[in-house]
Formats: C-alpha cells, sequence, structure tokens
C-alpha cells in the first residue's frame, strides 16, 4: 500500500474551512456581559462544564458586579454562591484575589494584554486569550483545551502532546484572524461528533481529509490506567 499523502498546510487550511463552515454557530458559550464577568466565569470553568457554571454566574455577578465589589466580598459569601462546582475553594481565592488584582494595579478595569492578565491569580495562558479573543478581539494565541488538543492530533495538525507546543503549531498554521474563532469550531467539533470515546467519523464533514478518520478514538486521549 502506497504512503499516506503528507497533507500541505493549504490542505490543511482547507480542512479548517470547511469545519468552520460546518459549526458556523461556534461561538463561547459561557455567559457574560462584559470582559471581568468572562474572566470570572472562565477561571470557574476549569474542570467543570460551561453549562454548570452558567448555573451560577448569574447570581455572582448580580451580587458582585464589579471587580471592586468582588474585591471586597468574604470568602465564605463567594464560596457559598459558587459551592456546587469543583474546586470552589480554591477558586473562591483566585476569584477574590484576581478581583483586588484588576483594582489595585488596573484602575478596576481588566488588562488587555496576555502578560497583565497572566499575572492575576488563577489566570493562565488559556484563560487569558479566552478573555482576549472573546472580549476584545486581539488574542495573543490559539486556546488550547482537552477538545482541541485531541482534535489537532486527529487531523494532523499536530505531532505533540504538550498544550503549549501544540498552540506554537496551530498559530503557525492558521491566519492571526482565525486564533480566537478556531478554539470554538474545534471545541463545538469535540462535543457534537469528535468525541473522545466514540467519534461519530461517520457524520464527520472532513472525514475525507482526515488521516484519523475510523481509527480516531486511539488518537489523542491520555493513556488508560494500568492496574
Amino acid at each position: 500500500m502506497a504512503a499516506a499523502k503528507k497533507k500541505s498546510k493549504a490542505d490543511k487550511l482547507d480542512v479548517y474551512r470547511r469545519l468552520s463552515e460546518f459549526h458556523s454557530d461556534a461561538h463561547c458559550e459561557l455567559d457574560h456581559k462584559n470582559a471581568f464577568e468572562l474572566l470570572c466565569a472562565t477561571v470557574l470553568s476549569a474542570q467543570s462544564t460551561d453549562v454548570a457554571v452558567n448555573k451560577l454566574t448569574p447570581t455572582l455577578f448580580a451580587r458582585y458586579p464589579t471587580a471592586k465589589a468582588l474585591a471586597g466580598a468574604k470568602p465564605e459569601d463567594v464560596e457559598a454562591l459558587i459551592s456546587r462546582i469543583g474546586m470552589f475553594r480554591q477558586k473562591t481565592k483566585s476569584l477574590l484575589s484576581l478581583a483586588a488584582g484588576i483594582v489595585e494595579k488596573h484602575g478596576g478595569e481588566v488588562p488587555r494584554t496576555l502578560a497583565e492578565l497572566t499575572q492575576l491569580r488563577g489566570v493562565g495562558r488559556k484563560t487569558a486569550n479566552v478573555v482576549l479573543g472573546v472580549a476584545f478581539g486581539t488574542p495573543e494565541g490559539v486556546v488550547v483545551d482537552t477538545h482541541v488538543q485531541r482534535i489537532s492530533q486527529r487531523l494532523g495538525w499536530t505531532k505533540n502532546d504538550d498544550p503549549a507546543n501544540i498552540e506554537v503549531d496551530l498559530c503557525a498554521l492558521l491566519p492571526k484572524t482565525e486564533w480566537d474563532r478556531a478554539s470554538h469550531v474545534l471545541i463545538f467539533h469535540g462535543r457534537r461528533i469528535c468525541k473522545a470515546i466514540k467519534p461519530d467519523c461517520k457524520a464527520c464533514p472532513v472525514n475525507d481529509a482526515c488521516p484519523s478518520a475510523g481509527r480516531a478514538e486511539k488518537i489523542g486521549r491520555k493513556p488508560g490506567r494500568t492496574r
């Protein structure tokens, strides 16, 4: 059997274009009205679902609508509002600390650079780029979550396992104008079709161009534990 032809950058971009058209409704699913709410919601979403976070944030933001208000909150009061999601005590500490940092260092306004955002407690590169891309339209990279990582590997867009290196590969592949949207497209594709377990390759709009079609479940997943 002849070796599979290596996909060119143009081929990969065409696959992305087709995925983007298929998931034309792809967007950030964390409910928010401004950058501050998005930042808090993204911090809360770590190891939690967007659905679970969206059930908590209306009450949280009604009580603490600004960084100044949240910075002055009592930890036990915030914990009570977010206790239905995992790591709520740690996330409470992060919320109070980042709110205080925004007030003390940025006049109460969410900073607009990756360097400034990642100096806030609980805010890593991924969270910062969510805020920069969604709230400000100025991402400094591609958000790489588990869906983005898995699908990038299955599509042959990266040979790396480390999110930081995968981000480098995606930034090199995609035009900067697509850095924000690309993550939402891949996340939607991961949630709807290219799932970690039992991906629906038959329903995939790019199965004709995917090097993992028909065997995708074996790619882009953490190895199972040995007993």
